[in-house]
């Protein structure tokens, strides 16, 4: 008798187990499918230049890095610098290629990177995202143009003069 006892806990335990792993699962990829449409939904608002969902995707201390090392921005900043090109009806057009997303263990941050198709061709992008509530807003995104490896000498080549300039005044601020 105390044998099958100890099987029915065992097995009680195995299955509540299993429930769990499942049930996190679940929930994990439910979480990973709204964070999916969420910087879907933020990149389609840009490409649609509608200004007002864009920026409400974002939480108030946002940051935005661009590609020139000169774009790093606070959210109300990168507004200004963003809102003449939603103005003209048209401000930039990024589709996702590929992403990964990743979550803290209390499931309420989480990070990506994702290969854009973009008019620059294809770039980069990382993020992170946090919950506002029930809602899931990006908190810091980064966004980098890709170099062939084979182009990199080239690229440089063009780059050099320009950011020689800002490495020097970035040195001397350190």
């Amino acid at each position: 008798m105390k044998k099958i006892e100890i099987l029915k806990n065992k097995l009680a335990i195995t299955f509540g187990t299993l429930f769990i792993v499942i049930s996190s699962f679940a929930q994990s990829s439910n979480a990973e499918k709204i964070i999916n449409e969420t910087i879907n939904t933020w990149h389609k608002a840009a490409s649609e230049a509608n200004f007002k969902s864009y920026f409400e995707l974002m939480t108030e201390d946002a940051v935005f890095i661009g590609t020139d090392a000169n774009e790093y921005w606070n959210k109300q900043e990168f507004q200004n610098y963003a809102k003449p090109h939603f103005d003209k009806g048209k401000a930039w057009s990024f589709t996702a290629l590929e992403r990964h997303v990743y979550f803290d263990a209390s499931g309420n941050t989480a990070w990506f990177d994702e290969l854009l198709n973009t008019q620059m061709k294809i770039c980069r992008g990382s993020g992170v995202l946090v919950k506002v509530g029930k809602q899931w807003k990006i908190k810091h995104y980064v966004l980098s143009m890709t170099i062939p490896n084979d182009s990199s000498k080239a690229v440089i080549a063009i780059k050099a003069p320009i950011e020689e300039v800002l490495i020097q005044n970035r040195k001397s601020k350190m």
